[in-house]
């Protein structure tokens, strides 16, 4: 069977995940999650990320490149880097990318907010700010991450946005009576 192709078009957004091979980690020490975020310095717009033990999240914004280019030339460049660093060869990432193309401004915001909540979530922390591998504490402390744009995202927000913002994120969301 096919794969399913990818829609692109320049401008396009999207919440990429993807997991560590076989369930196992990605990021070992500081040093690996320093190596990630400095080949993310690519040619697209980085609205926010996670980067977790086993899996990562990120909300990137293509602006002349296909998301499967970014993604293949991402996750090659740091596959050669952690497979010298380990003295390994093989697949870092399991399987396929996963991508959600983000159409409208509710679901880029929801999806911040998902991505900015995951070790909260995970119960890595107690607070979102004190993950120190998402881009979460730049966006409330309203200082400068050379990795992320958070100017799409501010635009919904009323002054200061990075109080609004935060408060957007922390609070607790609510369906249908249910927590969730």
């Amino acid at each position: 069977m096919a794969r399913k192709l990818r829609i692109w078009y320049p401008g396009a957004m999207y919440h990429v995940t993807a997991r560590g091979n076989k369930r196992g980690d990605l990021f070992y020490d500081k040093c690996d999650y320093l190596t990630y975020l400095h080949i993310l310095e690519d040619p697209f717009v980085l609205h926010s990320y996670c980067l977790m033990t086993n899996h990562i999240h990120l909300q990137i914004e293509t602006i002349d490149h296909h998301i499967q280019y970014i993604m293949k030339t991402l996750h090659c460049r740091y596959a050669v880097y952690l497979n010298r660093r380990m003295r390994t060869v093989g697949n870092q990432f399991q399987g396929r990318y996963g991508d959600e193309l983000i159409e409208s401004s509710d679901y880029s915001l929801e999806v911040s907010r998902y991505i900015h909540r995951n070790p909260l979530e995970a119960n890595m922390v107690s607070r979102c700010e004190d993950y120190p591998w998402s881009s979460y504490s730049s966006y409330i402390k309203s200082s400068h991450n050379p990795h992320v744009d958070p100017s799409k995202t501010y635009s919904f927000f009323l002054e200061p946005v990075h109080i609004s913002y935060q408060s957007y994120v922390e609070h607790k969301l609510e369906k249908r009576g249910e927590s969730l």
